[in-house]
C-alpha cells in the first residue's frame, strides 16, 4: 500500500512538471528576424515633431524608403521605441506616424471608501511591446505570400525635430 501511494505522488510530480514545462514552451513565441528579406530597403529615419499648441501633443514621423521590393510584400507595421504604428503608402515612400505619450498624470480619485474610486482607469501595461530594441532600431512587420515577417532595421537616422507654429490668436489679424 506504501509503495503505491509513492507511487501516486511521485506519478502526480511527473504530470505536473510536464504540464508546466510544456505550458512554459508554448507561451514563448520566438520571433526571427528574416536575414536577407526580398525587399531593399533606400532609407529609413524618423523626424519628431512638437505641435504648436497646448494639449496639440508630440510624436514621430518615421520614413522608410523601399529601393526595390520584387515579390511585391504588403508592409504592415513598423515598431519603434516601444510603439507600434501602421505603415501607410505615401508619395515618397511609407510613412507611420507614433503619437508619443502625454507625460501629464490622470487626475485619479484616492479614498478610503472604495466606492468613491470607481472612475478610476486602470493603468496601462506596456508589456506586449514583442521587441527589446536600441534607440535606433525599429522592426518592419510584413506580409508575404501569406506569412507575416519581421525584419530589423538597426540603423534608423534621426532628422532635425519639427516644431510646427502655434495657431494665431482670434484677435490677430491672418
Amino acid at each position: 500500500m506504501r509503495a503505491l501511494i509513492i507511487f501516486i505522488v511521485f506519478f502526480t510530480i511527473i504530470m505536473l512538471y510536464n504540464c508546466k514545462s510544456a505550458k512554459e514552451t508554448s507561451n514563448t513565441n520566438t520571433i526571427v528576424f528574416e536575414e536577407k528579406p526580398s525587399f531593399e530597403l533606400d532609407k529609413v529615419y524618423f523626424q519628431k515633431w512638437v505641435a504648436g499648441v497646448q494639449g496639440g501633443g508630440s510624436g514621430i514621423h518615421m520614413y522608410v524608403l523601399v529601393k526595390t521590393n520584387k515579390t511585391h510584400v504588403e508592409f504592415d507595421n513598423v515598431y519603434f521605441r516601444g510603439l507600434k504604428a501602421k505603415l501607410i503608402l505615401g508619395k515618397i515612400g511609407y510613412l507611420a506616424n507614433f503619437k508619443t505619450p502625454l507625460n501629464q498624470k490622470k487626475d485619479i480619485i484616492m479614498d478610503a471608501d472604495s466606492k468613491q474610486e470607481y472612475g478610476n482607469k486602470l493603468p496601462e501595461n506596456d508589456n506586449h511591446f514583442p521587441f527589446t530594441l536600441q534607440d535606433n532600431e525599429c522592426v518592419i512587420q510584413y506580409t508575404e505570400n501569406g506569412n507575416v515577417k519581421f525584419y530589423k532595421v538597426e540603423e534608423v537616422v534621426e532628422k532635425k525635430a519639427e516644431y510646427y507654429p502655434s495657431a494665431p490668436n482670434n484677435n490677430q489679424k491672418q
